[in-house]
């Protein structure tokens, strides 16, 4: 539930259609159900590698950057009010804003470890278990984002979604700029160190 890349495209896409939310929420568990699995099977020791990071960051900063200009882009169409988003936009927008996201990986491969490891240890329905009410509070916050957003943009009218967008591309657009800037931070620092 913190503000991210996810809860922007949320809010952006849930203005155009009050199911992008749940969409999103679902490719965000596609990465994130079997994560959890290899995070506890050990795979959080590679997220944490530097070189992961910097690939993750330039990847998903690119992406972001990317989905920014495109909402940019959309606010110019004069079409854009009668537009639905396609089914498949969101699903693939959790799925990669999931995967790119070197703070959602970085996350997992530490708190989310600790939670998962402490699940485990107490049995397998107890991971299942957390594993399941993790992502069901990422449906419903999502769900409700765009549900908010589609409804406030009937109530507001266009010229508010217009802002609610240009505010979401700004977010989207500062995220890709802070992982690019870090990951090249610390690619220089790699090199600097070597």
């Amino acid at each position: 539930m913190a503000p991210g890349p996810v809860t922007a495209a949320a809010i952006g896409m849930g203005s155009r259609s009050r199911y992008a939310g749940m969409l999103l929420a679902i490719g965000h568990g596609i990465i994130e159900f079997p994560l959890m699995v290899l995070i506890v099977l050990g795979m959080g020791r590679i997220l944490k590698l530097p070189t992961a990071q910097i690939v993750i960051g330039l990847a998903g900063g690119a992406f972001l950057l990317m989905m920014a200009v495109g909402m940019l882009k959309s606010l110019r169409s004069a079409e854009q009010q009668e537009t639905k988003v396609a089914k498949s936009a969101p699903l693939l927008a959790g799925i990669i804003l999931s995967v790119g996201n070197p703070y959602f990986l970085f996350w997992w491969a530490t708190v989310g470890l600790a939670l998962a490891t402490t699940a485990t240890g107490m049995g397998i329905w107890a991971f299942a278990l957390f594993a399941v009410v993790h992502w069901l509070c990422d449906f419903i916050w999502l769900s409700a984002l765009s549900w908010a957003s589609f409804k406030g943009t009937g109530l507001f009218g266009p010229r508010s979604q217009r802002i609610v967008l240009m505010i979401c591309a700004v977010a989207l657009f500062f995220f890709g700029l802070l992982f690019i800037y870090k990951a090249v931070a610390a690619l220089i620092l790699s090199f600097s160190g070597s």
